[in-house]
């Protein structure tokens, strides 16, 4: 049987590492923290979550609800450990990000089937007929191994630009300004809401429109032309180009590189730039958030999330952001509540990158050109914490299978994870961007049903159901394939 080699410990290489494992292969895992570290890595744990620590909606029939409910069923380790670990959230399923690290670490030593090289990979051997590598090096994979990826495809890489949120010592925020809710009361109060008024509001956004913002630095340098190519084409099957490596120079001038966002994880200051009210209705929105002394929603809102199980700390929800560390701890403390705070942690930037997944893998996640090579969570397209597991839990199924001289089948369109592995393997070239599950990507009803059924809610649990059914039967044969 073929050895596989997953390359990266973040989310998607441990739970492939674990589900090809489980499957009774052989497994090396590779992660070069903590000798060569990133731009945004803290520590040198498997599945450090370097952003948020919410894996999104718990509410039943969401999309986010439905990929998980999928990764449940076919056991995920490291969704497992997510919900042991879980802290209050209200309807999301929020983690103590630490002990969640700390379990996937223990999850992993003690699997007799997996060996860990903590060493940085520099070459891929997709002509080793005695391996499969699972590629899943995330969003800040290494200069060496992005070239190596590079002479592979064929091409450079694309790139966009992601934030981090800040952390707020519990103990420092003045509860008296503040109170506990959750958005339109759907799970328990477990978010800290910071009401502004107008006039606060208009201070705030004033404040963050002219705060000083951090310079593009040499590792996000665009090496090709004028500015950065932010989207692939057909021809060009990832475009952009290289993380460079060496001191962080800043760079300045008509010449330096303009970031391209995802729009999903905006920074606060470039929403602020589209309009003076869009936060309020972003990531400030008051809607359901009814503050006990007034009886009313607030003109505007933040909201802070439970950042460990000792509840010690919360982090800002969507407050995402590049500005310097001084114009956010000026700016920050504008938020009632949060004047005397103390930030363990400010927002920062920094770069990801992936593959122009629709011209370079199947629906099995392996390279068209190298069936022996796969692609793995952010850097293939997938955006977002539970996404990058299951794109991970997918990649170790389908190594295993092969690992046997099984050609697997790909999830089923119908349920969630096959709409996500599908659209970033069918999705327009020229404007392929990373995605997060959403219902936009989930095959629709049927239009005679649809005209039928006008309540979204209603169409929504269908389209749940059907995900499910075909992913239970999908499970089902995918097992019998292996055992056959």
């Amino acid at each position: 049987m073929k050895t596989i080699h997953v390359i990266g410990g973040g989310l998607a290489g441990p739970e492939a590492a674990l589900q090809a494992a489980a499957a009774g292969c052989k497994v090396v895992l590779y992660e070069m923290r903590p000798h060569r570290s990133t731009e945004a890595h803290l520590t040198s744990d498997f599945a450090e979550l370097v952003c948020s620590n919410s894996l999104k909606s718990e509410s039943e029939n969401t999309a986010p609800w439905l990929l998980k409910q999928e990764m449940r069923r076919a056991g995920s380790f490291l969704l497992r450990e997510a919900d042991a670990t879980a802290v209050p959230a209200g309807h999301a399923l929020a983690v103590d990000r630490v002990e969640f690290s700390r379990r996937v670490a223990e999850a992993i030593a003690a699997h007799p089937n997996i060996e860990v090289r903590r060493e940085e990979v520099t070459k891929l051997e997709e002509n080793d007929p005695d391996r499969i590598t699972i590629l899943a090096s995330g969003p800040l994979t290494s200069a060496a191994l992005t070239a190596e990826l590079t002479r592979l495809t064929g091409a450079s890489q694309l790139a966009f630009y992601d934030s981090i949120s800040p952390i707020v010592d519990a103990s420092t925020i003045d509860r008296d300004k503040v109170y506990m809710a959750a958005r339109w009361d759907k799970g328990t109060a477990d978010y800290i809401n910071c009401p502004m008024t107008k006039d606060e509001y208009n201070a705030f956004i004033d404040a963050l429109i002219e705060a000083e913002r951090v310079p593009h630095k040499s590792w996000e340098r665009v090496e090709e032309g004028p500015g950065p190519r932010t989207q692939g084409s057909d021809s060009d099957p990832v475009a952009g180009n290289r993380a460079q490596s060496g001191p962080l120079a800043l760079d300045s001038g008509p010449s330096a590189p303009k970031p391209s966002y995802f729009e999903g994880c905006l920074p606060i200051e470039i929403l602020a730039g589209r309009g003076r009210d869009t936060l309020r209705f972003g990531p400030m929105k008051p809607a359901g958030l009814t503050d006990p002394k007034t009886g009313r929603w607030p003109y505007a809102c933040v909201q802070l999330r439970q950042e460990n199980l000792r509840a010690d700390s919360y982090n800002i929800v969507g407050f995402q952001n590049s500005l310097k560390y001084g114009a956010q701890d000026k700016v920050l403390r504008l938020i009632p509540g949060l004047e005397k705070a103390t930030f363990t942690r400010y927002g920062q930037i920094h770069r990801n990158t992936y593959i122009h997944a629709p011209s370079l893998l199947t629906e099995t996640l392996q390279l068209r050109e190298h069936p022996g090579v796969m692609i793995a969570g952010q850097l293939s397209g997938v955006e977002g914490y539970t996404e990058s597991i299951a794109s991970g839990m997918l990649a170790g199924r389908y190594a295993a299978a092969l690992a046997r001289g099984v050609q697997p089948a790909p999830a089923p369109r119908l349920s969630a994870n096959g709409a996500l592995s599908h659209y970033i393997t069918h999705a327009e070239g020229k404007t392929f961007q990373p995605a997060n599950i959403t219902f936009d990507l989930l095959v629709p009803l049927e239009e005679e049903l649809r005209k039928k059924i006008r309540d979204k809610k209603v169409r929504h649990r269908i389209q749940c159901e059907r995900a499910l059914e075909a992913w239970d039967v999908w499970l089902e044969r995918s097992a019998a394939a292996l055992t056959a």
